[in-house]
């Protein structure tokens, strides 16, 4: 039984995914930004827990593989969207474009490379990266649905100081980024040298 908890948990973040976009994007009011706070919580920590059992019980599946990522994926671009645009309006939509391309780019890159039997495991910069992401977004959107009207006095100088906490999660996301195409190429110069 244990063995099927990460997958559950994996299972648990792809269906929070239409019911995110549905509070953030279909409803969006301030209640439904509110419940969607709730859910991205959530599915972040059952993010935290996956890895953590998965690890424990030795169970790698090739579900978790692939769907894990892509649950991580959606949620932060979701949320990522909804807290740039109006009305909460507290993240540059350079920044969501930053990162979708970090997404794509990794992605196409991935396949590339499992195209030619090379597989880039999952590095430090990458959970790094998620980490900041999702603790970004849930600061924002507590600072949006609980706090903005308790601290009105300090709203402008907030709302610029989360403006630079995502130019630094951008940088990082970069990073990140760039250090898989690294090790990306550190693994196609050893296969070539096997090969000779």
């Amino acid at each position: 039984m244990k063995r099927y908890i990460p997958n559950l948990l994996t299972i648990i973040r792809i269906v929070s995914v239409p019911i995110l976009f549905w509070l953030m994007f279909i409803i969006r009011s301030d209640r439904s930004i509110f419940w969607a706070m709730i859910v991205f919580t959530f599915a972040s920590i059952t993010d935290y827990f996956d890895g953590l059992l998965a690890r424990k019980f030795r169970v790698i599946t090739n579900f978790g593989k692939i769907m894990d990522p892509v649950a991580d994926k959606l949620l932060i671009l979701i949320a990522l969207v909804a807290i740039a645009l109006p009305p909460i309006k507290l993240v540059s939509i350079y920044i969501v474009y930053i990162i979708l391309c970090r997404e794509v780019f990794v992605s196409l890159l991935r396949n590339f490379y499992v195209r030619r039997k090379i597989y880039i495991p999952a590095n430090v910069w990458g959970k790094v990266k998620t980490v900041f992401q999702m603790l970004g977004i849930i600061f924002a959107l507590v600072y949006y649905t609980v706090l903005s009207t308790l601290v009105t006095k300090y709203n402008t100088q907030i709302r610029s100081g989360f403006q630079i906490l995502f130019w630094i999660i951008a940088f990082i996301t970069i990073l990140s980024g760039l250090s898989y195409l690294f090790t990306a190429n550190k693994k196609t110069n050893r296969k070539r040298e096997k090969d000779d």
